[in-house]
């Protein structure tokens, strides 16, 4: 019998295809400063970090002093092209169907921009209300930090061994590993780069999958298995 309860979604890059459009946006935004980051590096580099923490590093380090409504315009525009052209990641509906688990979403985007894509691909109904944007629930610290994990925990009662996380980015895998949960990760979005998966792995991720399809199964072997 498994020993799970509870499967703990990131969103972006797990459930929904957005880490690449937030990344266009914000590559196209970059070249006004003369910054010239492709999609690809920004989605390998920052996908599971805040917006704001993106631009924190790369004001360090190129000596750059973004304007003070840099993010506003640039999220005013990833909501815009999510709500219109964001895909499910192939088999996000079926996943669902054949997982055998109460379930929630954790992310780092903030509940409306969830609300919006979720419900651009048909999944808000499949998630609400237990979708937890981490900078709006608990301690609000967002990940690399594991409390909107242990969060999520708390809310449906189980301890964080009898969770499961799937996570596609290295920040998201490391916040699940420390939260005490049991962690896959994921690099079946277009936004995987080489080498995705051994980051995971290093990040703490037991084991990696590049389809959505192969998170049932996973889950139940580790479900059966007790870590060392």
């Amino acid at each position: 019998m498994s020993s799970l309860a509870l499967a703990i979604f990131d969103c972006d890059g797990t459930l929904i295809d957005s880490e690449i459009i937030a990344a266009e946006v914000h590559a196209e935004n970059f070249r006004e400063f003369g910054l010239e980051i492709d999609a690809g590096e920004i989605a390998g580099r920052f996908a599971g970090l805040t917006g704001a923490r993106m631009l924190e590093l790369l004001a360090e380090e190129n000596e750059i002093r973004f304007p003070d409504d840099f993010l506003k315009r640039a999220n005013e525009e990833i909501d815009l092209r999510l709500g219109r052209d964001v895909k499910a990641i192939a088999g996000a509906d079926d996943v669902l169907d054949r997982l055998d688990l109460a379930r929630c979403i954790c992310s780092n985007s903030s509940s409306e921009r969830l609300r919006i894509s979720l419900t651009h691909v048909g999944l808000w109904d499949r998630f609400r209300p237990y979708v937890f944007a981490a900078k709006e629930v608990g301690t609000r610290r967002e990940k690399p930090a594991p409390d909107v994990f242990l969060y999520a925990c708390k809310e449906f009662e189980v301890t964080p061994e009898q969770a499961v996380v799937l996570e596609d980015s290295v920040h998201g895998v490391a916040a699940a590993a420390a939260a005490g949960c049991r962690v896959v990760g994921f690099t079946g979005g277009r936004h995987s780069y080489p080498g995705h998966s051994d980051s995971l792995s290093d990040a703490g991720a037991e084991t990696v999958i590049a389809r959505l399809s192969d998170f049932p199964a996973v889950a139940e072997a580790l479900g059966g298995w007790e870590r060392a």
